[in-house]
Parts: structure tokens; sequence; C-alpha cells
């Protein structure tokens, strides 16, 4: 999978606010499926497997199975990836721009004589 293709499948699995919902509620440790479906009650297990499907694709959670249960972890590497690549810098830029309009701001005005 390219570059381009993993990006495409991690931003379509950020597009949705259930998955970013199930993200969330990972953050606080690994959690099975069957506790997922508890914390979304308006949604079916099968909906919340889907979703989990999209998520695993994204390379943001990793499954493990546990006899019958399949435990989800977080894996944040690859929202890592997007702050590396994209936050970090155009950030990093609009600092330097709000610099250099403070700069300017603040410049004493030059009169005309």
């Amino acid at each position: 999978m390219s570059i381009d293709d993993q990006d495409d499948a991690l931003f379509k699995a950020l597009g949705h606010r259930t998955r970013r919902r199930m993200l969330d509620a990972l953050t606080e440790g690994p959690l099975t499926t069957g506790a997922l479906c508890a914390r979304f009650p308006d949604l079916d297990r099968c909906t919340v497997m889907q979703h989990l499907d999209v998520l695993e694709a994204a390379g943001l959670i990793v499954a493990e199975r546990r006899g019958r249960e399949r435990w989800n972890h977080l894996d944040a590497l690859p929202i890592h990836g997007i702050h590396e690549r994209w936050i970090g810098p155009y950030a990093a830029y609009a600092a330097h721009m709000l610099g250099r309009l403070r700069t300017a701001a603040e410049a004493p005005a030059k009169h005309e004589a």
C-alpha cells in the first residue's frame, strides 16, 4: 500500500465521529469489542465491528484475540505521522507569519514630510 493510500485510509477512518469516539474510548486502555458495544448502545454489534474494521485497516487499532474475546488496542503512531507531516510544519509556518505580522504592526510608522 502506498503512502497516499495509507493516508486516504487514515483520513477516512478519522472522518467519522463514531470512529473518533471509539479511538477516544481506547485512549483509556484496550477494550473488548463487547465493551465497545456497551459504550455505543445506539449501534448494533455488526456496525461496531464495521467501524473497528475501518480503524484496523487504517492502522489505528490492533486487534488481539484472547480466547473468544477480541481486545482492541489503540495505535497512535499513524496520528503522530499526520502531526509530523502536516500539523507541525503548518503550525510552525503560521507562527512565523504571525511573528512577522506582529513585528510589522509594532514597527514605528514612517511619516512622509
